[in-house]
């Protein structure tokens, strides 16, 4: 008899996380790799000297913002059984200040990569009648955040494509997620807080639990939909907020 331990394993399974390299996407490879994945570490900044690398995972470049980047990618890593899409890039600014260049980047690297990406290794889950898509995109998408006009709506534009693949892959058991991150301590969260005193603590006391979140928190759900007993969740939006979001 199979054991709630057996369902949460991932022996035998390959992931790939984009932006494997920052805080959050090596606390997603580190859950990965814990639960008995192979994991490859995707980046446009490859880190070697990362805790899942040191493990024997592997890490390639790809630029999200290049197709060719992409098809490249996609090509050397092989047959992938979870597709974790974490990358993304933001450029703070008011919308009416804002720069058509930086529309374009944002959309390129946080929607239209996420896309090709798919697009290229969902045939392979889907032949092989198994697999995981999870987009993590963000709370600011779901309720709007000041300065992140072009962040907001490439990071939303991830919900319709995540609610569209699940029906499309459901029959191949494939199953497809959103997970939101709300204020998270991050060391990009940091630097924007050495220009602001007192950022950190605002946003924490603002929080329904009282604290920001960790890359921890949110890698411990993204890692559970990648498993087996999160088999009959697909096509939902899942917030890591500390309340802040409530649905």
């Amino acid at each position: 008899m199979e054991t709630m331990m057996d369902g949460l394993r991932l022996d035998g399974r390959t992931a790939v996380v984009t932006g494997g390299a920052g805080a959050i996407g090596a606390a997603i490879a580190a859950d990965l790799t814990a639960l008995g994945a192979e994991v490859v570490i995707a980046d446009v900044d490859v880190i070697a000297d990362v805790d899942v690398i040191r493990a024997g995972n592997r890490a390639l470049h790809v630029d999200l913002a290049s197709p060719a980047s992409v098809a490249e990618f996609a090509g050397a890593v092989g047959e992938v059984d979870i597709l974790v899409h974490n990358a993304g890039v933001a450029i703070v600014e008011p919308f009416t200040e804002s720069d058509p260049a930086g529309w374009d980047l944002m959309w390129q690297v946080n929607l239209r990569g996420p896309m090709l990406l798919t697009k290229l290794l969902l045939p392979g889950m889907m032949a092989r009648g198994w697999g995981r898509l999870v987009f993590v995109s963000s709370d600011g998408a779901r309720a709007g955040s000041g300065g992140e006009g072009a962040y907001a709506a490439t990071k939303a534009g991830l919900f319709g494509l995540a609610k569209t693949l699940a029906r499309e892959a459901a029959r191949a058991h494939v199953t497809s997620n959103v997970v939101c991150p709300g204020p998270t301590d991050t060391p990009m969260l940091r630097r924007v807080s050495e220009a602001e005193p007192g950022l950190v603590d605002r946003i924490a006391r603002a929080i329904p639990l009282r604290r920001l979140g960790t890359p921890a928190d949110v890698a411990g759900l993204v890692a559970y939909l990648c498993t087996e007993r999160a088999a009959y969740i697909t096509g939902q939006t899942l917030s890591v907020s500390g309340g802040v979001t409530m649905h």
